[in-house]
């Protein structure tokens, strides 16, 4: 006889597990075949804990009640009076068929079940079976990520561990930054809805790019110094097991080919230690500073191959995207309009609970439900809801109630019509250019080929600031004289500010692209080039002055030409 999916995928179960599903299984099936007027047993609750706990963690143990004609309806699975009670007996008796050949001697009673049997509407059981629909791969995988992702959240919830991470944050310096850019927002706009944590977070990850974590494509060689390459696998030690590096990469040098060993450390406690690594060892760490911080935090997994956090704006009322790795906060489109991503599943994991936040993430709806085949949505509805009930077994009335009322806002937002904007729209930042467009996250072809480049200040400050230096002291030479071409442009109210500085003499420099003379910078042994960057409207007032910018198409253009001609030292 050949298996249905649902049955095929019970009998990959462990023997004792096997049988103790198939158990309650055939009660279900049997209490129904029995009694087929009664109504109490045609529901079955999957928020109680017989369904969390027995059944809903078993590979194929849900999809056999769906195949027997089990339908979801609020916080019930229901057996339907229009369902096949013939289908149901023949999954039952398939069901029972494979736990006898695990159990020599005790030979299955089937049930008589004829089609003079009727529902409780007092009509005939139809004799056609209402097959549902067989899943197109294993659920045991996505399973496993949904409840390893909920289980390692709650390291973050260590308090030892968050006051190490305290440790590591310079938390005063970050909430006076905070402190003082609110006061600025609320002097611009009196009605300024945020509060000092979005400012605080917006301050936490631009110290944690550029100050705390470092991204890892290749190590440096450890020997040399040189160059290495990903040639592999290595077996990981003891040490690196405890630390949760199950897999550790081998990097081996291109010079002198020594290979140096890079432990994929999956405990946020070893990498503030560490403090490098690529995407999930950012976000692993980032999320533990956030609730270090006392940030309500999650833990976002992509199934795409991406991780990130997401920030309880409390002033805001809603879940905020953030992205460690880019420096990037509430551009929930980046990944699919800007990367260029095929999203289909993307979780949300926290101290409370699961949430399938793919919706956030996404203005194509249509699309990523195409490509939602890896398992039914009932079955991954109720596998979230049945790991949330277990989760919220000790949570206060109070916040599970604060939780549902999120959760609302959350669904609301999900389906409400999303536009992309300026932060967007672009490729990936982080990772070599040959890792990033291996990965086809580069962003769009076509915007890439009229993509234009350019240096500008960090997103969402208010002004920046570059130098370049040029000392002429250990040679023992001093400026004659300089000639320099520099170009910027700017747009709405940006401002480009060009000063020259050798010693003691300052000049004005016009950004315009012409090649400019100073005679008067003559004497000093070094040169100082100074742009500042400022002004502009709105949220991509930072775009709004910009230095060398060109097409990538462009190319042989000189955008910026320092000419210093020297002479002798005068005694």
């Amino acid at each position: 006889m050949t298996l249905s999916p649902a049955v095929t995928q019970l009998c990959d179960n462990s023997k004792d597990v096997f049988l103790d599903v198939c158990k309650l299984l055939l009660t279900y099936a049997d209490n129904i075949l029995r009694n087929p007027n009664l109504e109490k047993y045609r529901s079955i609750r999957i928020d109680g804990p017989t369904f969390s706990t027995k059944l809903l963690p078993i590979r194929g143990a849900v999809e056999c009640l769906f195949e027997m004609g089990f339908k979801e309806a609020d916080t019930h699975l229901v057996f339907p009076t229009s369902a096949s009670v013939e289908n149901l007996k023949a999954v039952r008796d398939s069901i029972a068929a494979e736990r006898d050949q695990r159990l020599p001697g005790r030979p299955s009673v089937p049930l008589v079940a004829t089609a003079e049997s009727q529902h409780s509407s007092g009509q005939p059981v139809s004799s056609l079976p209402a097959q549902t629909k067989p899943l197109q791969t294993s659920s045991s995988d996505l399973l496993m990520t949904l409840q390893s992702n909920s289980q390692h959240v709650l390291l973050y919830e260590n308090p030892a561990l968050q006051q190490k991470a305290r440790s590591c944050v310079p938390c005063r310096q970050l909430s006076s930054a905070a402190e003082r850019k609110l006061k600025v927002a609320k002097e611009v706009d009196s009605e300024c809805q945020l509060g000092k944590e979005d400012f605080l977070v917006l301050e936490l990850l631009h110290w944690f790019k550029y100050d705390f974590f470092s991204w890892v494509d290749c190590l440096p060689c450890s020997h040399c110094g040189g160059q290495t390459q990903n040639t592999g696998s290595l077996s990981p030690t003891t040490d690196d097991l405890h630390w949760g590096a199950q897999r550790v990469e081998k990097h081996q040098c291109q010079s002198c080919q020594r290979s140096s060993r890079f432990p994929r450390y999956n405990n946020p406690e070893k990498l503030l230690e560490t403090r490098r690594g690529r995407c999930g060892e950012w976000a692993n760490c980032f999320a533990l500073c956030c609730r270090a911080l006392g940030l309500e935090t999650r833990y976002i997994w992509d199934s795409t191959d991406h991780v990130w956090t997401e920030i309880y704006s409390v002033s805001q009322r809603r879940w905020v995207h953030c992205d460690s790795c880019e420096n990037t906060c509430d551009k929930p489109l980046l990944y699919e309009v800007g990367w260029g991503k095929k999203l289909s599943y993307i979780f949300a994991f926290s101290k409370d609970q699961v949430v399938d936040v793919t919706w956030r993430y996404s203005c194509k709806h249509s699309e990523v439900l195409s490509r939602r085949t890896s398992v039914q949505e009932a079955w991954l509805l109720h596998t979230i809801i049945g790991l949330n009930a277990s989760r919220q077994q000790s949570v206060s009335a109070d916040r599970k109630r604060k939780l549902s009322e999120r959760l609302v806002v959350e669904l609301v937002e999900f389906i409400c019509p999303k536009t992309p904007k300026a932060g967007e729209l672009g490729g990936r930042m982080s990772g070599s250019l040959g890792w990033r467009t291996a990965r086809g996250e580069t962003g769009d072809a076509d915007a890439r080929n009229t993509k234009q480049v350019y240096i500008a200040r960090t997103e969402g400050s208010s002004a920046g600031q570059i130098s370049w230096k040029f000392d002429f002291a250990p040679s023992e030479l001093t400026i004659k004289s300089v000639s320099i071409k520099a170009s910027s442009q700017t747009f709405n109210s940006g401002k480009v500010s060009w000063l020259l500085q050798s010693g003691l003499t300052k000049a004005h420099l016009v950004g315009d692209g012409s090649m400019q003379s100073f005679q008067s910078l003559k004497g000093s042994p070094e040169l100082i080039v100074t742009a500042q960057l400022s002004g502009g409207d709105g949220d991509t007032a930072w775009q709004h002055s910009q230095l060398f910018r060109q097409s990538l198409k462009e190319t042989g253009l000189s955008c910026f030409e320092v000419l210093i001609y020297l002479q002798d030292v005068e005694r």
